[in-house]
């Protein structure tokens, strides 16, 4: 797949990066994400909204040939029941270590929030939704990227079969370790974010966010949560307290 320049004249360039750094400096409303409150902030706050602004909301990630797989590594918790790791979470860490031994027979996912039909689902359930596979470049903020395919539930299809609200503006994702993230409905929506289950050709490896890992493919790596559990729809933001990427220092929208 090759990759789509777009032409922006460079008054509607100018107009978009102005009506940007005034939303910037204005602060945000409950709807929006948190990002004013010092220099760092509202710089992401720009790069947001000029994003948002000015790219197309559809456009794709380039995708890769199978030839193209390359090693991916492993990193941040490689296993939420393991109490040594940093992002131990004590209240969930136990019931991973059980799921883990069971094959993960009795793992659920939990949606809730802003949807007329909250529910939970099986990964022999979202197994037998509408499925895609993609192999993308995953980039780590750590400086490194790796090719891989991923096999998922497109996430617009469970949100769609639970019943998701017009008004709803923003999906968080909470995680059996320390983590939880959220995004905007505009990437929550993209035809390549997906609710992953399998890596190259095989089951999620736990290491990799087994049984189920999100991912968002126009984003830096650490949107991509790994071992989901539950999934909340949102009308305004949280910023999802000290697991969250505002609280752990870390923008929240990284889009590239």
């Amino acid at each position: 797949m090759t990759d789509k320049r777009i032409s922006i004249p460079r008054r509607t360039f100018i107009r978009g990066m102005g009506a940007s750094a005034g939303v910037a400096v204005a602060g945000c409303s409950k709807t929006d994400p948190p990002t004013y409150g010092n220099l760092l902030r509202m710089g992401d706050n720009l790069t947001y909204k000029t994003h948002r602004l000015l790219l197309p909301e559809h456009s794709l990630a380039r995708e890769y040939d199978y030839s193209d797989i390359s090693s991916v590594p492993a990193i941040g918790t490689t296993n939420p029941a393991d109490s040594n790791q940093l992002l131990f979470n004590p209240e969930h860490g136990q019931a991973y270590e059980h799921l883990l031994a069971g094959a993960f027979a009795d793992w659920r996912l939990t949606v809730e929030g802003n949807v007329a039909k909250p529910g939970t689902f099986t990964l022999a359930d979202l197994k037998r939704m509408t499925s895609r596979t993609q192999i993308t470049r995953h980039t780590c903020e750590e400086g490194w990227s790796a090719i891989a395919q991923w096999t998922g539930v497109p996430l617009r299809a469970v949100l769609e079969a639970c019943g998701m609200q017009q008004d709803a503006k923003f999906v968080e994702f909470h995680s059996y370790d320390a983590i939880a993230d959220s995004v905007d409905m505009i990437d929550a929506l993209h035809p390549q974010t997906i609710l992953a289950y399998g890596m190259n050709g095989r089951d999620l490896p736990t290491g990799h966010g087994a049984p189920l890992r999100l991912r968002v493919e126009r984003q830096l790596g650490y949107k991509s949560v790994k071992f989901i559990r539950k999934i909340v729809v949102a009308n305004d933001f949280g910023d999802l307290g000290k697991g969250g990427p505002i609280g752990a220092g870390w923008a929240w929208y990284v889009g590239m």
